[in-house]
């Protein structure tokens, strides 16, 4: 396909003792090997964010800080997005919110999905994200990827003897497809609506 819609997979959690590079791996090798999409890893630990504090949203006013401006240029280099949403307190990790928070401009009319973890599979955060990406005038895709109860317990560090994630193919492979044919489609349409305004 000539050129694929540029997806990112987006790393929602900073701790040191974080368990979102196991689903990550497992996602980016699942998506890399559907060719109809092109896939980066974005990890929030690489861009060092201060907590939003500039005048306004950049909607309004441009960014001052150069951290935020360079958020805000990675983010734009996307035609979609796909979020490893771990759950804390039923809601999204405070890093995610702050990303989300240091960008209004790039993120409209671009499709998100999910991969999430914990001990409900992070329902509550992915519902929450999903209304914080309909502020942003992101389209929220109704699939996802829900890695929670026994299935969390098998392949996370919490299990003394994990198992990798492949062992969950049979179980949220699926839902990993029908997520991303949705944030495949969307990509490409939305993509073309974008070049066309």
């Amino acid at each position: 396909m000539a050129d694929k819609p540029k997806i990112a997979l987006i790393i929602g959690s900073t701790r040191d003792a974080r368990w979102a590079d196991k689903p990550a791996q497992w996602a980016l090798e699942k998506i890399r090997a559907r060719g109809d999409v092109e896939v980066e890893l974005v990890d929030l630990k690489d861009f060092d964010l201060p907590f939003f504090n500039e005048v306004a949203s950049n909607a309004y006013v441009p960014s001052e800080d150069p951290r935020a401006v360079r958020w805000q240029e990675t983010i734009a280099g996307f035609d979609g997005y796909v979020f490893i949403v771990a759950e804390y307190n039923r809601s999204i990790t405070g890093a995610l919110k702050n990303a989300l928070d240091q960008d209004y401009v790039n993120w409209g009319r671009k499709p998100m999905g999910v991969v999430g973890y914990g001990s409900v599979g992070a329902a509550r955060a992915i519902e929450h994200l999903r209304l914080i990406a309909v502020e942003l005038q992101m389209v929220p895709v109704r699939a996802g990827v829900h890695i929670g109860g026994s299935d969390f317990y098998r392949v996370s560090a919490y299990n003394p003897n994990p198992e990798p994630m492949e062992a969950l193919d049979g179980v949220i492979g699926g839902s990993l497809k029908d997520m991303m044919d949705q944030v495949s489609w969307y990509a490409s349409v939305l993509k073309a609506a974008r070049a066309a305004a």
